[in-house]
């Protein structure tokens, strides 16, 4: 094992995959010169040259585009958005393009592209710089939605998505990129649609994914421990597609579940894994399903609202007792 920071994670994964395929390449604005915004593609540009670690001009629908072009016909590009907020201006190439493509030609085309950046609270960047906007690529067919929480997991599951045929979206929490773990050394690979069970525990099942998970469920979950209240939690880690097996097994395990996501409430991933849950194991529950998301309104710029509008462990902790009926 050796302790990587989330960015550190994602560069080796970045950097492995480009050395055993010459077909990967890695485009973006400041990814070459600058080493990325959030320095994910330190040193990359010294060691496998402009040609496949290449900057571009401030126009997301433009190398987008030109990404999806390139995995048309063989290549395997990693497109680095600054944040998910840019990435709006390439729905159409994301949305119209990439995901349709395979379908479109009757499978005479792939897409074999990995689009990747920054989501969620940025730490006072206000409205237009702080959106989780991964439910709006779930509902999409035709593309896998990735949001992982740990480096170990960032950097398997980066590697599974640029070996991956179909098109990825890669979802990086931006407060998670200076965090630290334990990353197994050498090949690690992570399968894409599968969840982990972070901890284990019989009381109430905890689900979440990306900077939930470190920041507040699992924390949370500590202070449960502390009142012998044993909670289980599931990291999605996939959104599309998601791990309906592990999901179903840990309701069915505790029967009292609390979803915890840091994006809006209304039509969002949690929406959709109540829905799953209400159906499939509707008879395990002894309560009604529980949410914590993020409050209703755009973020704050001002440090003390921000944190107001996103998941605390005390919401959690609030949500848990009344699952528990407490």
């Amino acid at each position: 094992m050796a302790t990587l920071s989330y960015r550190e994670a994602l560069n080796q994964a970045l950097a492995e995959e480009m050395e055993r395929d010459a077909n990967v390449f890695l485009m973006g604005e400041e990814v070459a010169r600058y080493n990325g915004a959030y320095k994910v593609s330190q040193g990359l540009l010294e060691k496998f040259g402009s040609a496949r670690v290449v900057d571009t001009p401030i126009s997301e629908l433009g190398f987008a585009g030109l990404g999806v072009g390139a995995a048309m016909v063989g290549l395997r590009p990693v497109i680095e958005m600054m944040t998910w907020n840019f990435a709006i201006l390439a729905m159409d190439q994301i949305v119209n393009n990439a995901a349709k493509i395979r379908h479109m030609s009757g499978g005479q085309l792939r897409c074999p592209i990995v689009v990747r950046g920054a989501s969620g609270a940025g730490g006072r960047l206000s409205s237009q710089h702080s959106q989780c906007l991964e439910a709006g690529y779930v509902n999409i067919p035709g593309l896998k939605v990735v949001a992982p929480a740990t480096p170990a997991d960032a950097k398997g599951l980066l590697k599974a998505s640029i070996r991956d045929d179909n098109p990825v979206c890669f979802f990086e929490a931006e407060l998670l990129y200076g965090e630290k773990g334990e990353v197994p050394e050498g090949e690690h690979l992570v399968e894409i649609g599968k969840a982990d069970v972070k901890r284990a525990g019989t009381d109430v099942t905890l689900i979440t994914y990306s900077r939930m998970l470190t920041w507040t469920v699992l924390p949370a979950a500590e202070e449960l421990a502390k009142q012998g209240i044993s909670a289980e939690v599931v990291d999605l880690r996939t959104l599309r597609p998601l791990d309906v097996e592990t999901i179903l097994a840990s309701v069915n395990k505790t029967n009292r579940v609390v979803i915890v996501e840091e994006a809006w409430p209304h039509a969002s991933v949690g929406t959709d894994v109540v829905d799953l849950i209400q159906r499939e194991a509707f008879d395990a529950l002894d309560a009604p399903i529980g949410r914590v998301t993020g409050l209703d309104v755009n973020m704050a710029y001002a440090a003390a609202l921000e944190a107001a509008t996103q998941p605390s462990v005390q919401r959690v902790l609030a949500a848990v007792n009344q699952v528990l009926y407490r």
